[in-house]
């Protein structure tokens, strides 16, 4: 009798342990599987830290050798009235001569003015606080009977900072996303664990509306939390 009770001991106990390493098993797993996924959000306002502004201006004629003189005039008057403005001398440049003529597809009531050669004048700078400040300011060419096209969409304000605030931005959006998460354990009632997985979003830079000069810089990470 002793001898058949000892290995049925020995089964039971070998099915017991089993059993508590199966359940074991199954708690571990189970308690991997839980966890929260959060969102980190950090921005930044800017100033853009350089522009590309465009100015078209342009004469009308019928004489091209006579209009391409009168250009050079209109371009004299452009670039010594920005120089006066305080941007340098290498902030602007000039940019291709168009030509256009406007008999081009009349055969009758043709304009006065068959040619129309037009350029653009280019300031491009890091001093955008003396762009936002000369806003409008080619009203006071008028005086000198120049004409300056310059539209929002031919003002171009940049910003390339960006490389220098994403560490910190990133940093500050990790740990927005774990208050976030803690928040979470903590009304669930259990404890926060290890980060599963993370990724950082896309960073975008938006213009202001209003003052396009400024810029949002915004990002966004998502975070994956083990729950214990």
């Amino acid at each position: 009798m002793k001898d058949k009770l000892f290995p049925a001991l020995v089964i039971a106990l070998g099915i017991a342990l089993s059993g508590l390493f199966i359940y074991m098993g199954i708690h571990q797993f189970s308690n991997r599987d839980r966890a929260v996924a959060v969102k980190g959000l950090s921005t930044r306002t800017v100033k853009a830290d350089y522009v590309v502004s465009s100015f078209r201006f342009s004469v009308s004629g019928n004489d091209l050798v006579a209009l391409s003189e009168e250009l050079s005039g209109v371009e004299n008057k452009v670039r010594t009235f920005f120089l006066a403005k305080g941007f340098k001398e290498s902030d602007l440049s000039l940019g291709n001569i168009d030509i256009n003529d406007n008999w081009n597809g009349y055969y009758e009531h043709r304009p006065a003015n068959r040619y129309t050669i037009s350029r653009s004048l280019i300031i491009a700078t890091e001093d955008v606080d003396k762009v936002v400040q000369n806003q409008g300011c080619q009203v006071e060419l008028l005086s000198q009977d120049v004409i300056l096209n310059s539209n929002s969409w031919d003002t171009d304000y940049q910003f390339n900072g960006l490389s220098e605030l994403k560490p910190e931005m990133v940093e500050e959006a990790t740990k927005n996303a774990r208050a976030v998460a803690q928040k979470f354990a903590d009304d669930a009632q259990c404890s926060l664990g290890s980060i599963r997985s993370a990724s950082q979003g896309q960073f975008s830079v938006e213009s202001d509306s209003n003052q396009p000069w400024m810029k949002a810089v915004r990002v966004v990470t998502t975070v994956d939390y083990y729950l214990k």
